[in-house]
C-alpha cells in the first residue's frame, strides 16, 4: 500500500504510482525529486537517500515541520486551530478569519489546516505570497482520511533518510550524482498550465524557455551517465507538445495508459485524450 500525500497538489501522481515505479530501476542510491509538489513519488520510493526539492518554499517548510514534529503533537495543534476558528464545512467566516491570520503570521500548521478546508483542498497564493484559495463549502474539511494520510506521511518522513532543498531546478547540484542515482522530474506541463505555474502566484512560471532548459539539463545528465525519469504529457485537450515529442525519440518512452503504446500519435479522438508518459534514459 502506498502512502498518500495529505496535500491535494495539482498534478499529483498517487493514482499512477504503479506505472511509474514499474519503470524505475530497482537499485537507487540517491533519488532526487526535482519538482516534489505533493511528494507522492518521493515519499514512496525505495532509495538510500531521498532529496525532496521544490521552488515553493512553503511546501518545503511544511514538510520539514512534519518531519520535525511528533505526530501526536501535530494533531493536537491541528485540532486546536479547528476549535479556535470553529471550522466546519459551513463556517465560511471561520475559514476566512484563519486565512487572514495565516497571511499575517505565516504559521505552517495554520497553512496545512487552510488546505484542508479550502476549495478542492487547493494551495494557491497571490503575487504577494498571500494564501488566497476560497472556502470549500460543503466539501472540504479535516477528516479521517486526511488524518490517516497525514499520520502515515509524517511517520515516513521521520523514518526515511529524506533531505529537503528549496531551489529552482537549474540551481540544484547534480555534480555529486553518479550512475547509481536517479533524477526524477515531474515539472509543470507546458500544455496544461495550472494556476500553480501561470506566473501570477509570486513564483516562476513555466513556458517554452523553462521546458527547453529542463530538456537540455536532462541531455547533460544523460551524457554524464546519470539516470533520469521525466513525467509529462504528449497530448492534452487538443494540444500537443511537439518539442517534447521530438526530444523524447532519443530515449525510452513508457506510456502510463498502455493502450497508447503502439500508436503513431495520429489519434482520431486526440482532442479528447491526455497521453501521459514517463521518459527515461535507461
Amino acid at each position: 500500500m502506498y502512502i498518500k500525500s495529505p496535500l491535494n497538489y495539482t498534478g499529483g501522481k498517487f493514482k499512477i504510482l504503479d506505472s511509474v515505479f514499474q519503470a524505475f530501476p530497482g537499485d537507487i542510491r540517491t533519488f532526487v525529486d526535482v519538482f516534489a509538489g505533493g511528494f507522492n513519488v518521493g515519499i514512496n520510493v525505495e532509495a538510500e537517500t531521498i532529496i525532496c526539492n521544490d521552488q515553493i518554499h512553503y511546501l518545503i517548510e511544511m514538510y520539514q515541520m512534519f518531519q520535525a514534529t511528533d505526530i501526536g503533537e501535530l494533531l493536537e495543534r491541528i485540532r486546536g486551530i479547528i476549535n479556535t476558528y470553529q471550522l466546519t464545512q459551513q463556517n465560511k467566516d471561520g475559514y476566512y478569519a484563519l486565512r487572514s491570520d495565516y497571511n499575517k503570521t505565516g504559521d505552517l500548521t495554520k497553512l496545512f489546516v487552510l488546505t484542508c478546508y479550502a476549495f478542492n483542498h487547493q494551495i494557491r497564493f497571490n503575487n504577494s505570497h498571500e494564501f488566497n484559495s476560497p472556502f470549500g463549502r460543503n466539501r472540504s474539511s479535516f477528516n479521517g482520511n486526511i488524518e490517516k494520510n497525514l499520520t502515515q506521511f509524517c511517520l515516513a518522513l521521520q523514518q526515511k533518510n529524506i533531505q529537503f532543498t528549496n531551489k529552482d531546478f537549474t540551481e540544484l547540484d547534480y555534480l555529486k550524482l553518479g550512475p547509481e542515482d536517479l533524477v526524477y522530474c515531474d515539472p509543470p506541463y507546458l500544455i496544461s498550465t495550472g494556476n500553480y505555474n501561470d506566473g501570477n502566484r509570486g513564483f516562476k512560471d513555466w513556458k517554452e524557455k523553462e521546458e527547453r532548459e529542463l530538456l537540455e539539463l536532462l541531455d547533460r545528465l544523460n551524457q554524464t551517465g546519470i539516470r533520469f525519469a521525466l513525467s509529462n504529457v504528449f497530448y492534452h485537450k487538443g494540444l500537443s507538445n511537439e518539442l517534447l515529442i521530438e526530444w523524447s525519440q532519443k530515449y525510452q518512452i513508457h506510456y502510463i495508459d498502455k493502450t497508447y503504446s503502439n500508436c503513431n500519435y495520429q489519434f482520431k479522438e486526440r482532442d479528447a485524450v491526455t497521453v501521459e508518459v514517463l521518459i527515461t534514459n535507461y
